[in-house]
């Protein structure tokens, strides 16, 4: 998220926009410290990654951090919302945690988005191991933004 002065002489007067950059901590591939991983979209509209988490991200020995766990599911979700070209930002996350996340295993991600009514868009995201099984399924809810001039009609 990066707040814009639209006025440079009045700085109270900021706009919001929701661009992305290279520095994000779960896309970023300039960022030192993060996930780097890598969405791609579907035809379907969904976007899909894999990831393997590294022992660095664990909160208890041997389980990934819940943490990390939300933030990977919550940018799934984003990266659904941007590639049907919304400008929005998260306004609700829920994450239901299945199994446990254990450091260097095959992971994949599915984000997708499930609706819109006016301004909300509803998301699902799902973080799966390589025997089919669910490890976290996460909901949200996503805001366009007001000034957005790439909001569908």
């Amino acid at each position: 998220m990066i707040l814009r002065d639209e006025c440079e002489e009045d700085a109270s007067k900021s706009t919001l926009y929701a661009e992305s950059q290279n520095r994000c901590f779960v896309c970023g591939q300039q960022n030192p410290n993060g996930l780097h991983i890598r969405f791609e979209p579907a035809a379907t509209g969904e976007v899909t990654a894999a990831w393997i988490p590294r022992t660095d991200w664990e909160g208890f020995r041997g389980i990934v951090h819940g943490g990390v766990v939300s933030t990977v599911l919550d940018e799934a979700m984003s990266k659904a919302v941007i590639g049907l070209n919304y400008e929005a930002l998260t306004a609700e996350l829920r994450v239901r945690f299945r199994h446990h996340v254990r450091a260097g295993e095959q992971l994949s991600i599915r984000g997708w988005v499930v609706k819109r009514d006016r301004r909300v868009i509803r998301t699902e995201a799902t973080l799966t191991a390589a025997d089919g099984s669910e490890r976290a399924h996460g909901w949200a809810s996503f805001l366009t933004l007001t000034n957005s001039n790439r909001e569908k009609p």
